[in-house]
């Protein structure tokens, strides 16, 4: 009876940081918060016609919006952005129109998509194997930006998201930790005590006046605790082309290294530039070599589609052989092959080839297929469409900060887009009138979940996650909306 509580509790998405597995009495008002029967097993069924649970005692989770994405057709960015060249963007507030109905808290925690990557890896005996695990997550961490136009919203100071899937073994929390510059700060960690996953994220946004460049600046740390190692990476540059006219399309470019600080072994991996033709659009290329430099794989593929490895030799005869001309075997085309509807219009590369299969590679990761209707819900994947949802007894749970709270956000999801427009000033007002008075009585913001701190592995300035979210203590949560 009491596994079955605990279930039911952690089905609904919350638990408290005491890591026993017994059903605290925390979890128990939880429980009661939501109208969940503690004493009930749980069956195939809804509670109050909004959860479903499995007959595992999982449930699921949303397939849709609410409401169709907002047509952007009759909107220009040119007005907006025609004085902003050079600039740095994250003081420039943009009509509500460019935005998708998530906050950039919420976009941080889609890297958890693929979490079946990590589990992998802290599966693998051989620290190869390991390596190349966390290099096709660190890879599909960016895959749901694909087609992702809109732009997130900025969180406002003190703002949190916390994820709690059961059925995935994670749980997830991230704060708003500084907002001029903005600085997200997460921390994630497996329901097994498996892993440790966090870092922070300062996404420098530039417009270049025909493309707006998103660095995003920061580190990203992957523990496994069972082999006692530790990687770190960045994430590449992102660079939203054909902002004033044509179809929007976003590519990804620069280097990305992976270091395990336990082995001294990396991966080096290339975002590769589209090019004047369009040839490298999406390509990823790289290797992971010993402490000794020594190269152990090379690792191909398209973050937009799947990546695969091969031992170098295989790699370079096949180059070789592609030089001379040679047949070379391809997959099938995907969804992924970029064509414009009209090509004179739209200033995009029309690429007609996906990625080539070299004979004898093991495939590392493939991404998951998106909702037959994701072009009208932002081109959200299933992972992403589930971020937002706000089920009934949550909001007595949740931190009064949490993303779901968010008026601005709500109503965009909703479909009501002028009294989203006019929260989202609203809100962004407050901010900076508390900002003011703060300034007036001269008292520094105190961040509620994490601190700055030094990365133990890089040894570079990073914020740490300070513990106690899922007590849920929440009594001295600012009131920001």
């Amino acid at each position: 009876m009491e596994k079955e509580r605990t279930v039911k509790t952690r089905a609904a998405g919350f638990d408290s940081d005491n890591s026993s597995g017994e059903f605290s009495e925390a979890n128990h008002k939880v429980a009661e918060m939501l109208d969940l029967d503690p004493h009930q097993s749980s069956r195939t069924g809804k509670h109050n016609g909004e959860t479903e649970i499995q007959e595992n005692g999982i449930k699921r989770h949303r397939t849709s919006l609410p409401a169709p994405m907002f047509s952007r057709s009759d909107f220009s960015v040119w007005s907006i952005l025609k004085k902003c060249i050079g600039l740095e963007l994250s003081k420039i507030t943009m009509p509500i129109v460019f935005n998708e109905p998530l906050s950039f808290l919420q976009r941080i925690t889609e890297y958890m998509e693929h979490i079946y990557l990590i589990n992998k890896a802290c599966s693998h005996a051989d620290p190869l194997e390991r390596m190349q695990a966390v290099a096709a997550f660190a890879v599909s961490a960016v895959a749901s930006q694909w087609e992702r136009t809109g732009k997130p919203f900025n969180p406002l100071l003190g703002e949190t998201y916390e994820l709690t899937r059961e059925d995935l073994g994670f749980r997830f929390i991230s704060e708003q930790v500084s907002h001029h510059p903005p600085i997200s700060a997460f921390y994630s960690e497996g329901l097994n005590k498996d892993f440790i996953f966090h870092g922070s994220i300062y996404p420098k946004l530039k417009f270049w006046g025909k493309s707006i460049e998103a660095e995003p600046r920061g580190t990203i740390t992957l523990e496994l605790l069972k082999h006692n190692e530790a990687y770190t990476w960045t994430n590449p540059t992102c660079c939203v082309h054909n902002v004033i006219i044509g179809k929007l399309w976003l590519e990804q470019y620069g280097t990305v290294e992976i270091v395990n600080h336990s082995t001294g072994d990396k991966c080096v991996l290339n975002f590769k530039p589209c090019g004047l033709f369009g040839k490298e659009l999406h390509r990823v290329e790289g290797y992971i070599q010993d402490k000794n430099r020594k190269k152990l794989c090379v690792i191909y593929g398209k973050w937009t589609e799947c990546l695969w490895c091969t031992d170098p030799t295989t790699y370079e005869t096949y180059k070789k052989n592609e030089k001379r001309g040679g047949e070379q075997k391809k997959l099938k085309p995907s969804e992924d092959v970029i064509k414009s509807e009209n090509d004179e219009a739209d200033d995009m590369p029309e690429v007609q080839d996906t990625v080539q299969f070299i004979p004898g590679s093991k495939l590392l990761w493939r991404i998951n297929c998106r909702p037959p209707n994701s072009s009208q819900m932002y081109n959200f994947t299933s992972f992403a469409v589930s971020l937002n949802e706000l089920e009934k007894g949550m909001e007595a749970i949740l931190a009064p900060t949490d993303c779901r709270l968010r008026p601005d956000i709500r109503n965009m999801e909703n479909g009501n887009m002028d009294v989203a427009s006019k929260e989202k000033e609203r809100l962004e007002e407050k901010q900076r009138a508390a900002r003011k008075e703060r300034a007036k009585d001269e008292v520094e913001w105190q961040t509620r979940w994490f601190h700055q701190g030094t990365n133990p592995y890089t040894g570079t300035s990073d914020w740490l996650y300070s513990g106690g979210y899922f007590d849920r203590n929440f009594s001295d949560c600012p009131d920001i909306y």
